[in-house]
């Protein structure tokens, strides 16, 4: 541990107690999230229970020149947790407090660390919902960080269009405000969704105002199969120019359906298969299906089932959010590198059939999901962690997955974010833009604590 970190603890031991923890188990937790990236362990982890510890955390560090870094659930993809230089590491777990509810204004508000799960069986007796579903139960301050999305964004949109206003503590201790609570604004920068995104390098998210929709007075699920992926993503564009709200609609490649069938027990084709999910009147979620049925069956399609059991759509739902553990589960001791791209739809069908092909060419397994409603898709590489050639080559194909996305109008990242392990591909894509983030980063955490080697640092 170096002089300063020892000292920036030493400091705040009186102020946390045993909230402020250095023993080995805890700190290693808090060295790594759900990505292949190595670790690195912070010399503490913080557990504030106010924004005022926050403050004083961000405050000490700042005195002694610590690395502060920002901590939700783990359950990031691109190691943006990992505390790559040591110092505090701030976990915002015990601010979960659910501070208000307006179902009037269709908000809540909320510390950083509640769980979109937490937020939404707090709201079932208010008939809204929060939208949002990345499939982990992450934090809400993680996610707006991240500026995640999930399955339903085809519909209800990420978080960039579901957060509000924000209270932040920036890397000098001061707490500000951004943003209101009303729907719209003309007033300043829009320093919101300046924070939506910076993944921890400009501040600490201690309080978010969240939008919430109407729980649907009717939901149904469909699920088909394709000959082929590229029919099945023509479904996809076709369903999407002929206007249809559709919920949600996630694409699995033949490889992640044989996963989802030994995994989670379902009895699918070993196909390219579509997961449609249908919100409104019962009336119009019907139409909607058999509207999606008929376009889905000009491309192709077999075995278009649809239902309005609850029970059958939660198992098929938890199946899809299950894939990234039932992949690993086709390999002992391995890892999922994983690809997160967004493309142009237009874009979308030779994006999946390339990455496809790359796929099939390589030595390595993987496969290939979606939320191509709105062109984004995933890929997953298995990997042994400890074989510098299997890593060696999920970089190649994952180089290669970002540089046709960009070639066509895309972004290296749809939802996972940057982190560590996309910032070499930051420059590619927003070119001298990158210099305007440093610039910025600079400006408003001049020491360079928080949250450092990650964006407007490197890259």
């Amino acid at each position: 541990m170096s002089p300063p970190a020892a000292a920036a603890i030493a400091g705040l031991k009186s102020l946390l107690s045993d909230r402020l923890v250095t023993s080995h188990a805890v700190r290693e937790h808090h060295s790594k999230d759900m990505s292949y990236l190595p670790a690195a362990m912070p010399d503490a982890v913080a557990f504030p229970q106010t924004e005022a510890e926050v403050q004083a955390i961000v405050q000490a560090c700042a005195e002694h020149r610590v690395p502060v870094v920002p901590y939700g659930a783990g359950s990031s993809m691109e190691g943006h947790t990992i505390p790559k230089r040591g110092g505090i590491s701030v976990d915002m777990r015990e601010m979960n407090r659910i501070l208000e509810i307006v179902p009037e204004d269709g908000l809540a508000v909320v510390q950083a660390g509640v769980t979109r799960k937490q937020l939404n069986t707090e709201l079932r007796a208010t008939g809204m919902m929060f939208s949002v579903d990345p499939g982990a139960d992450a934090s809400l301050g993680g996610m707006a960080s991240t500026r995640g999305s999930g399955t339903t964004a085809v519909r209800y949109g990420t978080m960039r269009d579901n957060v509000m206003a924000l209270r932040v503590v920036t890397p000098d201790g001061t707490v500000i405000k951004t943003g209101s609570r009303a729907r719209k604004s003309s007033t300043g920068y829009d320093l919101t969704h300046l924070f939506v995104g910076a993944e921890g390098t400009l501040g600490i998210i201690t309080e978010l105002t969240v939008r919430l929709h109407p729980i649907p007075e009717h939901v149904s699920s469909a699920v088909c199969c394709f000959p082929d992926v590229r029919r099945a993503v023509e479904a996809v564009i076709a369903t999407v120019q002929y206007g249809i709200p559709v919920a949600r609609v996630e694409l699995l490649d033949e490889t992640a359906i044989a996963n989802a069938n030994a995994y989670s027990g379902l009895r699918l084709a070993e196909a390219p298969t579509l997961f449609f999910e249908f919100h409104g009147t019962g009336a119009w979620v019907e139409e909607q299906a058999r509207i999606v049925e008929g376009i889905a069956e000009e491309h192709g399609a077999t075995g278009f089932r649809w239902s309005t059991d609850a029970e059958e759509r939660a198992g098929l739902w938890q199946a899809r959010h299950d894939l990234y553990w039932a992949t690993k589960a086709r390999r002992q001791g391995c890892e999922l590198f994983t690809g997160d791209i967004c493309v142009p739809i237009s874009r979308l069908a030779e994006s999946i059939m390339a990455a496809r092909a790359d796929i099939d060419a390589s030595p390595l397994m993987g496969q290939i999901i979606g939320h191509v409603g709105d062109g984004n898709f995933h890929t997953a590489y298995l990997i042994n962690p400890n074989d510098p050639a299997e890593i060696a080559e999920a970089e190649r194909l994952a180089e290669k997955l970002v540089e046709r996305a960009l070639a066509v109008g895309g972004t290296a990242s749809g939802e996972h974010g940057i982190g560590m392990g996309k910032l070499k591909f930051l420059r590619r894509e927003h070119g001298e833009a990158v210099d305007v983030m440093k610039r910025l980063k600079a400006a408003l955490d001049p020491l360079g604590i928080m949250n450092p080697g990650k964006m407007g640092q490197e890259g």
